[in-house]
């Protein structure tokens, strides 16, 4: 995970393939102003962050409500290196904010890919070769849940968050019960993750382009 965390979830323009699906309890108008508004966001972080190195990835990031920050992928002929900025697109030098930007990012982005035993789009696809071919008591009910947390996830860019998180993980805990399982493959696969989100967050730290205090 700390030498592809911006593989998937990178600021630039989305795909003209890609046409999401409003989430539920939002209007086409609203949605659609949001993302206009955070790829906005993104790219004034990208030109701000410029002045350090070459930007490969920006991606934003609430560690609390109204907290906005956008952790920074930069990439040049030295090596790899990090930056945050703060809701000014000003550069962080603290440590401390830091390590919660880089913690909640590297959170958010090991739940994407582990949601769903990691293989969401073949899970899906097996389900709805069960309903089609057996048609099992439980299986429209499994599929709801698994295209609920397709939507829940969402696609990129997005805003990593505790709620977002939250969001996730309880999309996920849904679809696992339908699936019959009684403990949390989630929640036990980030538990054995906890040293990739450290390594993560030192190498934050270690290549911030900005001394940290």
């Amino acid at each position: 995970m700390g030498g592809d965390i911006h593989r998937a979830r990178v600021y630039g323009p989305l795909s003209p393939s890609v046409s999401p699906s409003v989430p539920a309890g939002e209007s086409r108008a609203g949605w659609h102003a949001a993302r206009v508004g955070l790829d906005e966001e993104l790219d004034a972080a990208a030109s701000a962050a410029a002045a350090y190195g070459a930007v490969s990835a920006v991606l934003a990031a609430d560690s609390a409500p109204g907290l906005r920050a956008y952790l920074v992928c930069l990439d040049d002929d030295a090596a790899r290196g990090w930056l945050v900025l703060d809701a000014s697109f000003a550069p962080v030098a603290e440590r401390e904010r830091v390590h919660e930007v880089a913690s909640i990012v590297v959170l958010c982005e090991l739940a994407v890919e582990l949601a769903g035993g990691g293989q969401l789009e073949t899970l899906q696809a097996a389900l709805s070769e069960l309903e089609r071919r057996e048609n099992p008591d439980g299986i429209e009910a499994a599929r709801e849940a698994a295209a609920e947390l397709e939507r829940v996830i969402g696609i990129a860019p997005r805003v990593a968050s505790p709620a977002y998180l939250d969001r996730v993980g309880a999309a996920t805990r849904r679809l696992e019960r339908e699936l019959g399982e009684h403990a949390s493959p989630l929640a036990s696969a980030l538990a054995s993750h906890t040293a990739t989100v450290q390594a993560f967050v030192a190498e934050v730290d270690g290549r911030h382009r900005v001394p940290l205090r």
